[in-house]
């Protein structure tokens, strides 16, 4: 649904802004990770051990050359489910580390695993609020309304704060009538919570990840970069007075 690729261009744009980004890769995969330029397999240490308690997070912290910090992922992520089962406060490991930022970031973004586990529970404890991309498909629209529950559950207990800051509708295509059907659908039912911009289907996006960068340093000029600018500014605005600059 194009989560990996609002969360690389979304922190590139507002670094652009002047805003100091660190990007946190949650997914095992890696993709937010090889798409901010750095090898997975280079790695030596990352999130992974941040979670664990064997660093801190500015031990982990790697500054990609692209406008923003990262804490990347590595492939033993996969492994950190099982060995944090048994760790105090499991659901907290996110959210303990990250005080340790102080005030060394005005934003921070967590790319989530594409399922409901602990690494998503710590991102989400973690959290203050939840930006949903939602592929303009009719799949996408069930998926929604589970992500939507866990939200909720999640506020119920581990994390009372915890607020959706807004939906973006990704890989959008306006020739075709079930990406515009969708649309109007979530315009109907999240009509306080819909982006105004919305994130085309875009042939420089798609290309940007296999050049390990963020579509503002591949095609400045193309519609998903410009589409991502925007989405940007909106996010500053929603988010502001919370981070210095904002609405600005």
């Amino acid at each position: 649904m194009g989560k990996t690729t609002t969360a690389i261009n979304l922190a590139a744009s507002l670094a652009r802004t002047g805003s100091r980004v660190l990007l946190i890769d949650m997914d095992p995969q890696g993709n937010a990770t090889v798409g901010s330029g750095l090898a997975m397999r280079e790695i030596e240490h990352g999130i992974y051990e941040v979670l664990l308690g064997e660093i801190s997070v500015f031990e982990g912290v790697i500054e990609t050359g692209v406008g923003y910090d990262m804490l990347p992922s590595h492939p033993d992520l996969s492994g950190a489910q099982v060995e944090m089962s048994d760790l105090e406060e499991r659901d907290y490991r996110l959210d303990r580390a990250l005080t340790q930022l102080g005030d060394g970031y005005d934003i921070v973004l967590v790319d989530c695993p594409p399922a409901l586990n602990v690494l998503t529970i710590n991102a989400l404890t973690a959290a203050d609020e939840v930006l949903i991309p939602v592929q303009t498909e009719y799949y996408a629209l069930e998926g929604l309304t589970s992500l939507i529950e866990t939200i909720d559950l999640i506020t119920q207990g581990l994390n009372p704060q915890l607020k959706i800051l807004g939906l973006v509708r990704t890989m959008f295509d306006g020739r075709n009538t079930l990406s515009v059907e969708v649309s109007d659908q979530l315009k109907t039912h999240f009509p306080d919570k819909l982006f105004r911009t919305v994130i085309p289907r875009n042939v420089r996006l798609a290309e940007a990840p296999s050049y390990g960068k963020p579509v503002l340093d591949y095609d400045r000029q193309c519609a998903g970069s410009q589409s991502y600018l925007a989405l940007a500014s909106e996010v500053l605005r929603r988010t502001a007075p919370s981070i210095p600059g904002a609405g600005t």
